[in-house]
């Protein structure tokens, strides 16, 4: 899931439209959710195409095959669902449900200081991706760090209040 600010509103994109399912409007979607059809628990979506944002909702969805589809209210013709092939899908950060203790969500980690124990800061955190053995923080500083996002073992403390994210990590690594 990454971020987006309109109107100084937080946005979470949780997918988006990469084609189309038949003839009767339905799209192909991909989905950042974990389980990926989680996105269908959230209404209404909000499409943003081309600089143009706009609220719908998902009538419908299902797995299908090894993709994702949906209805759209108000896209009823194959035509319609193609003009919509690429919009990202967000939803405002406050529909996400509290994270539990020890989970966190890779958009409010973004923009957090990285220290390491000695209070050294290494950098910002960019961003952060899988690998598939486990998480990882791009950490912009004086140049970009690639740190593990292993809590206990790397991630020592994630301080949201004092906005920071403390690392066992060597700063010359």
């Amino acid at each position: 899931m990454t971020e987006a600010e309109t109107n100084g509103e937080r946005r979470i994109v949780l997918g988006r439209i990469v084609g189309v399912h038949g003839v009767q409007g339905w799209i192909k979607l991909e989905s950042h959710t974990e389980p990926r059809t989680g996105i269908f628990r959230y209404k209404p979506w909000i499409l943003r195409h081309r600089g143009v944002e706009r609220e719908i909702v998902a009538l419908q969805g299902r797995e299908q095959g090894r993709g994702m589809v949906a209805e759209l209210e108000g896209v009823a013709t194959r035509e319609e669902a193609q003009m919509l092939t690429g919009a990202e899908i967000l939803v405002p950060r406050s529909a996400l449900p509290k994270p539990k203790p020890g989970e966190y969500y890779w958009v409010d980690l973004e923009g957090l200081r990285v220290v390491d124990p000695d209070g050294r800061e290494l950098g910002r955190v960019s961003h952060l991706f899988t690998t598939g053995a486990n998480d990882v923080m791009s950490v912009i500083g004086e140049r970009e760090r690639l740190i593990p996002f292993i809590t206990d073992d790397v991630v020592k403390r994630v301080d949201f209040e004092a906005g920071l994210i403390e690392v066992d990590w060597d700063a010359d690594f």
